[in-house]
């Protein structure tokens, strides 16, 4: 292992044990050079931006083994847990409950050994009265007034989704605390890129991500340094969607 990957490992993930580094030590040293130097350090973003972007796409693949690893990373860190939490949350609405579950538990329990006190405070901001109404704007906001017509103007088979894409996906998560509009969207396309299979709503949520700042230049970095954990083919259909989003 180089001494850039050496080192940033020793940081990152101090308390976690791994018996790979002794029944598979060419594997660690190929993989920490290439994800905790060579594309760690080729596109600098902060260790938040980073490690929310990591443990959202660590969701979106099921990477649950590696998602504990890069969340004792986060903590070890001082990501705020608050803002892990949210990403756990917020991934139901992509991935569903079936694929979340899990991770929340194991987070707790890692959280737990970090010494943070659970439960965390309260993030919601609507309740069964607003969350509708609230959710809509949030639509609006990230993709154009066109989002509210499909309230009235959708399909009447599609209607129930449409509301409840408001009420719950965005009504019940992109309204919390603790993370940013922008920060959402993010950790959203992060989701989608490593899922695989949902380029239709990744290239939409590129052009959210453009419309909150996070432009072109920043996708790509974001892509770059989620690829050692979803690998190559997600990858580049990922850096497709965000050129087909720019030309759209």
């Amino acid at each position: 292992m180089n001494k850039n990957a050496e080192s940033r490992a020793r940081r990152l993930f101090a308390g976690v044990n791994s018996s790979l580094s002794r029944t598979d030590p060419e594997f660690v040293e190929i993989i920490s050079n290439f994800s905790q130097d060579e594309t760690a350090n080729a596109n600098i973003l902060t260790e938040k931006e980073r490690m929310l972007c990591i443990l959202a796409a660590l969701l979106g693949c099921q990477g649950m083994g590696e998602f504990q690893n890069m969340l004792h990373a986060a903590l070890n860190i001082g990501v705020d847990p608050v803002a892990i939490k949210e990403t756990i949350y917020q991934a139901t609405a992509y991935l569903g409950i079936g694929r979340t579950c899990d991770f929340l538990i194991a987070a707790n329990g890692i959280m737990e050994q970090h010494g943070v006190r659970l439960p965390l405070a309260p993030q919601a901001s609507t309740n069964e009265e607003t969350r509708f109404e609230r959710g809509l704007a949030k639509q609006v906001e990230l993709f154009g007034p066109d989002m509210a017509k499909r309230q009235t103007d959708g399909p009447a088979l599609r209607r129930n989704i449409n509301r409840w894409l408001a009420d719950n996906c965005f009504g019940d998560y992109y309204t919390r605390k603790g993370l940013s509009l922008a920060q959402r969207e993010l950790i959203t396309f992060c989701f989608l890129m490593a899922q695989g299979g949902c380029e239709p709503q990744l290239i939409a949520h590129a052009k959210g991500n453009i419309n909150m700042g996070n432009e072109e230049q920043f996708l790509i970095k974001i892509i770059m340094h989620c690829l050692p954990y979803i690998g190559y083919p997600r990858s580049l259909n990922a850096v497709e969607c965000v050129h087909k989003a720019m030309e759209s």
